[in-house]
C-alpha cells in the first residue's frame, strides 16, 4: 500500500497509517507514504520535482522509489512514515494560513516570518506525537513541502485561505472552488488532537479560530501577529 494522502480521517482523526493498520489490519511494514514536495500541475508538465518515500523497510522503499524515477522526477527514501504524513497533513494548515494573510493584505516580509514560525511549530507537533531523534525538520520533504504548498498559485489550500481573507464564507468559499482543501478538514482533526498533547500550535490555533469559531480573520490574524517572533 503506497498512501500519497495528505489528510486525516475526520471521525477518528487518524493518518493513513494508523487507519489502513486498524481498519484492514495491514501490516506496518507492507504501508509506504509518498511524500513532496510536488505539484501535480508541474509533475504533469515535466518540470524537475522530488518526491520522498517512506516505509520501515528501506529495501521495500527504495524498490519503490525507483519504480517512480525518471528523468524528471528524482526520489529519495525515509523511515520517518509517521513524521511525514503528519507534515503533509499540517503544512495545509499553514498554507490556509498564509491565504488568509494574502487576502488580508498581509505582504512578503509577513508571509516570511508566518511561515519560519509555522516550521517551528510544526515540528514541536511532530516531535511530541512521534519523536525521533535523527529527524531533520529543514529536509525537503518536511519544509519544502511547507514552501510549496503556502507560496504556490496551484495550492488549492492557499487558495482557499486568501478567500476567506477577502470575507468568503466557509461555505461560500468551498462551492467557488469546486475543489477539495484539505487544510479546512485538517485543522479540526489537529486542534482536537493537541486538545490532549498542549502542543504551543498559535498557527493552528488562529486558523481554527477563524475556520469554526467564525472569529474576523482580521482580528484573528492581527492578535497572532503579536505573537510571532
Amino acid at each position: 500500500m503506497v498512501s500519497a494522502i495528505k489528510g486525516m480521517t475526520s471521525d477518528e482523526n487518524q493518518i493513513m497509517s494508523e487507519y489502513f493498520s486498524k481498519k484492514f489490519e495491514l501490516p506496518k511494514n507492507n504501508f509506504f507514504v509518498l511524500g513532496g514536495p510536488s505539484h501535480a500541475e508541474e509533475v504533469a508538465r515535466e518540470r524537475l520535482s522530488y518526491l520522498t518515500f517512506a516505509g520501515q523497510s528501506n529495501k521495500g522503499t527504495k524498490a519503490i522509489a525507483d519504480l517512480f524515477a525518471n528523468r524528471y522526477i528524482k526520489t529519495s527514501i525515509s523511515n520517518d512514515v509517521i513524521g511525514i504524513e503528519y507534515a503533509e497533513v499540517l503544512k495545509n494548515v499553514i498554507a490556509v494560513a498564509s491565504g488568509i494573510c494574502h487576502g488580508l493584505g498581509y505582504g512578503d516580509n509577513f508571509q516570511s516570518v508566518l511561515v519560519s514560525n509555522a516550521v517551528q511549530e510544526i515540528n514541536r507537533f511532530i516531535q511530541k506525537v512521534h519523536p525521533l531523534a535523527t529527524r531533520d525538520i529543514n529536509k525537503s520533504v518536511y519544509l519544502g513541502d511547507l514552501l510549496v504548498t503556502a507560496y504556490s498559485q496551484f495550492s488549492r489550500n492557499r487558495t482557499f485561505g486568501n478567500m476567506i481573507g477577502k470575507g468568503y464564507t466557509v461555505k461560500s468559499a468551498q462551492v467557488e472552488m469546486d475543489m477539495v482543501a484539505e487544510g479546512y478538514y485538517a485543522t479540526k482533526s489537529i486542534f482536537e488532537i493537541n486538545k490532549d498533547l498542549g502542543v504551543k500550535m498559535p498557527i493552528t490555533h488562529a486558523v481554527y479560530n477563524i475556520l469554526y469559531e467564525k472569529v474576523a480573520p482580521g482580528l484573528e490574524i492581527s492578535i497572532l501577529a503579536d505573537e510571532l517572533a
